[in-house]
């Protein structure tokens, strides 16, 4: 059996869409006891990737870092991509809102730097977007771009500090980087060696159906989700663009359709790994962003996440959905991998 990339489940689907104005949170305890529960022909998941968000992890709280170390230690588990809770400023705001956004990405990269030097985080990235919706975005798109690159530019200078690579998620419901182009342009607006992108197989889906951006649609307008041969077109075309930039990735399945839950914008939904209305092949499709142009594995990436938000609290509480998720990493991993390490 092959065992690289590592793999790992995420806290943040805990957090995400919940909340007073929909289910409550699911608690960090449960995520890390689900998590480390799961076996699969007795393989257990690596690790776990962590949305750096109240409240799960209090940024300001001494010693959290070493808590949260022995916690995620004491289930054998590793540390791997954080999400920097950037959303209380925004990366084409005011001046102090920018500031606030390039401050929380600094409070996340020292936060990594912790869990490095506690010895439970040997790999992954920083995930940031946008923090600004598509319609403010479109107010000014050339003028918002610009300071949204600006912004992740000081950014990626914080993060260079402490060794940190930032990933910029790609979701259609971020202002400029709604769409595949929009994402492509910034990326290469934003020019830092240490600023990438985060492939997710379910949002990335999103931008080839052009939702919020229909004039960068890839899958023709008359393709039915049941062409697999044209959702196959469409993704070699998107992962083209896109996955030389790609630094952290996403397994995950969708069914063509977009889902808000509690006070979250509408997005690629996420489905269960073996939803039957799921449109992707997952272990297939996951070599988009896996192999290169030639079919070689890229090894960009050490471990592989799975993201599932904005699930009912009785599907993400039950044992079995999480053993069903690290059979599907599972086979992206024998699929992809690139052999023992």
């Amino acid at each position: 059996m092959k065992n690289l990339p590592k793999i790992h489940n995420a806290t943040w689907p805990g957090l995400v869409g919940k909340g007073p104005d929909s289910e409550p949170v699911i608690s960090l305890d449960d995520l890390l006891r689900l998590t480390a529960s799961a076996e699969v022909n007795g393989i257990k998941f690596d690790g776990i990737d962590v949305g750096l968000l109240e409240p799960h992890i209090f940024l300001d709280r001494p010693d959290e870092a070493k808590k949260f170390a022995e916690k995620v230690s004491g289930y054998g588990l590793k540390v791997g991509s954080l999400v920097a809770p950037i959303w209380a400023g925004s990366a084409m705001g005011t001046a102090d809102q920018r500031k606030t956004f390039v401050e929380m990405v600094r409070k996340a990269c020292l936060f990594g730097q912790q869990l490095r030097q506690l010895g439970v985080r040997d790999y992954g990235i920083v995930r940031i977007d946008s923090a600004a919706g598509v319609a403010d975005w479109a107010k000014d798109p050339l003028g918002n771009s610009k300071l949204i690159s600006q912004t992740f530019q000081e950014a990626a200078d914080v993060a260079a500090d402490f060794g940190e690579k930032l990933a910029a998620e790609g979701e259609i419901c971020w202002g400029g980087m709604h769409s595949w182009k929009h994402m492509l342009e910034l990326l290469e607006m934003t020019d830092r060696s240490n600023v990438g992108f985060q492939a997710d197989m379910s949002h990335t889906f999103l931008y080839t159906l052009g939702y919020n951006a229909p004039e960068h649609r890839i899958l023709p307008a008359d393709a039915k989700l049941s062409d697999r041969e044209a959702i196959k077109a469409a993704l070699k075309t998107l992962s083209a663009a896109l996955r030389p930039w790609t630094i952290d990735f996403h397994v995950a399945q969708n069914d063509g359709s977009v889902f808000g839950s509690g006070s979250h914008d509408k997005t690629g939904r996420h489905c269960q790994a073996t939803d039957p209305n799921g449109v992707l092949d997952i272990a297939q499709d996951a070599g988009y962003w896996l192999r290169d142009e030639k079919g070689n594995p890229t090894q960009a990436m050490r471990h592989i996440c799975w993201d599932g938000c904005m699930f009912p609290n009785a599907v993400m509480e039950r044992q079995q959905t999480w053993n069903e998720v690290l059979a599907a990493l599972i086979q992206v991993r024998e699929a992809h991998g690139t052999g023992l390490a």
